[in-house]
This record gives structure tokens, C-alpha cells and sequence, in this order.
């Protein structure tokens, strides 16, 4: 991994395109080791990169090495990975980013909104038995939007070291560092395109990863092209708090009480109470 610096310098609208005539970013105060601009999307190459990604498997202190040379000149890290036993590998160059999926302004919507008409769909398709167990405490009512959280440390700490440990412990399959020019990380899914989760516009996924960013303090840290890594500086404490943050998860994600949990209560306790990591998958 390079040594990263950071100095003074203007700006352009997209720093990467600086990388196209000076791919190590010294102009941008950067020593980037080597790496490729991703251009690739669903429908063809664009003029503009849509991100930056490292050559290399990223070591545990890549994102905290990272931080504050991103800060200075534009940027935001995440690590792109492939699923444990999945046949590709390097997904962002295979055409499955599509930046045309913000078909609508991100201010159109709320998370809240966004996440009852999830919850809505989720219901109706959860085959649940007579007690109701699997969606229990909760009925098909929308229950609202969790209260926040309490910080317990600085989110961007908090991020550096969950990344370090997700990389130490082979959570992470094949990281590499890539680098995306938005002021702030919950946004790269709707900046690149990702088409991970089965909702179709983009603009969704940004409002309800925008309110998790305001009241847990999230932060991304990975993508692979069907999952999703969150840290959280201020995780649920108590059961109370971690159901009501589940009901936010089976909304966005069901897979992650579908599979594994089968009910609410077991994946609030189990996935939710007091864990800094999130993850959501879709099948």
C-alpha cells in the first residue's frame, strides 16, 4: 500500500479524472499504489470515471490509512469485494453498475416513507405461522422509524476499526480499496450505480442509508455486487432498541431475518443488540 499524504490543492468537479494523466494522484497530494479507474456501467463505458479501485487486497488499516488524504481532496473509501465462493471476481468491471437508476431526486424522499412501503412488501410476502411468531413483537403495521442512537465513539474512528477487524477475521472476501468522489460515504451505492438490492431506484436506497448515517452514526465500508457492510457508532443497547432498528432491517433487507434468523426477535438479538457491523444481503 502507498503512503498517502495531503497537501493543498484546487479541486476539480471529479478529482479522479486528474488519475487519467497522473494515476499515482501526486497532483491531488496522493501515492496511490497502482490501481484502475472504473468506467464500466450496465449500458456501456462513461466519459467519466465512476470510481478509483486498488490493484492489491487491502490491508486491515487500508480505510484508516485512507481517511484523511480522502477528506482533503474529494473522495470517500470502500472496500469492493467478491461473496465468499462466488465465481467473479472484480463484478464493478463485469457491467452490473447502472448510474441510471437515481430516476428521482434524493430529496423526494424520506426514510421513513421509503422504509413502509418496504415493510409493506416485505409482509405480504413472509410466510408466517399462526402466532404471527416470525414478525413478532410487530403486526403488518409499519411500526416508524427507529429513535437514534447514542455515539460511542467518532463514526470515522468507529468505521476504521470495524474495517480492521472484518479484514483480520476473513469476513471480507478479496477487498480492494476503491475510492469514490462524493462527500459522504452512505452515498457511493447511488453514485456508482450499485445494483445489489432489488429496489429500483437508487435515490431510496440513498435516503434510508442517509438517515442510518444521521442517527447511528453508519458508515460504508464494503460492496460486493449483492451485499452490503455498515459500521455503527451508535448501535442499539437494549432489546427495545434492536427491535425497532430490525423492523428497519427487514423492511430494507428481508433476507436478513428469511435467512438464518426466521424471526424477528432472534435476529434483533443476535445481529442487531450492541453490534457495530451491519450487513444485508439479497438473493
Amino acid at each position: 500500500m502507498g503512503t498517502f499524504t495531503v497537501v493543498a490543492v484546487k479541486m476539480p468537479s471529479n478529482p479522479l479524472t486528474v488519475l487519467v494523466s497522473d494515476p499515482a494522484g501526486q497532483s491531488l497530494g496522493l501515492n496511490l499504489p497502482p490501481g484502475s479507474l472504473v468506467t464500466t456501467t450496465r449500458f456501456g463505458p462513461r466519459q467519466e470515471p465512476l470510481f478509483w479501485v486498488a490493484d492489491e487486497i487491502a490491508g486491515p488499516d487500508a480505510r484508516g490509512q485512507l481517511l484523511p488524504a480522502c477528506e482533503a481532496v474529494g473522495l470517500r473509501p470502500v472496500l469492493l469485494q467478491t461473496e465468499k465462493h462466488a465465481e467473479k471476481e472484480g463484478w464493478w468491471n463485469d457491467g452490473w453498475l447502472d448510474p441510471g437508476l437515481m430516476a428521482d431526486d434524493p430529496s423526494d424522499h424520506d426514510a421513513g416513507s421509503v422504509l413502509a412501503s418496504y415493510w409493506a412488501v416485505a409482509v405480504a410476502e413472509t410466510d408466517d405461522d399462526e402466532d404471527g411468531e416470525t414478525l413478532a413483537p410487530f403486526s403488518a403495521a409499519w411500526p416508524g422509524l427507529a429513535p437514534a442512537g447514542r455515539v460511542e465513539s467518532d463514526p470515522d474512528v468507529r468505521a476504521a476499526q470495524v474495517t480492521a477487524g472484518l479484514i483480520e477475521q476473513g469476513w471480507l472476501a478479496s477487498p480492494r480499496l476503491g475510492l469514490v468522489p462524493v462527500s459522504r460515504d452512505t452515498d457511493i451505492p447511488a453514485s456508482i450505480g450499485w445494483t445489489g438490492p432489488s429496489n429500483d431506484d437508487a435515490a431510496c436506497l440513498r435516503a434510508v442509508l442517509r438517515s442510518w448515517e444521521d442517527r447511528f452514526g453508519a458508515r460504508l465500508l464494503a460492496l460486493s455486487y449483492a451485499r452490503l457492510d455498515l459500521s455503527v457508532a451508535a448501535p442499539p443497547q437494549t432489546m427495545e432498541e434492536a427491535l425497532a432498528v430490525a423492523a428497519e432491517h427487514f423492511a430494507f433487507c428481508p433476507d436478513n431475518v428469511w435467512q438464518g434468523y426466521e424471526t424477528m426477535r432472534l435476529y434483533a438479538e443476535e445481529a442487531v443488540l450492541g453490534n457495530s457491523h451491519w450487513t444485508f444481503w439479497w438473493d
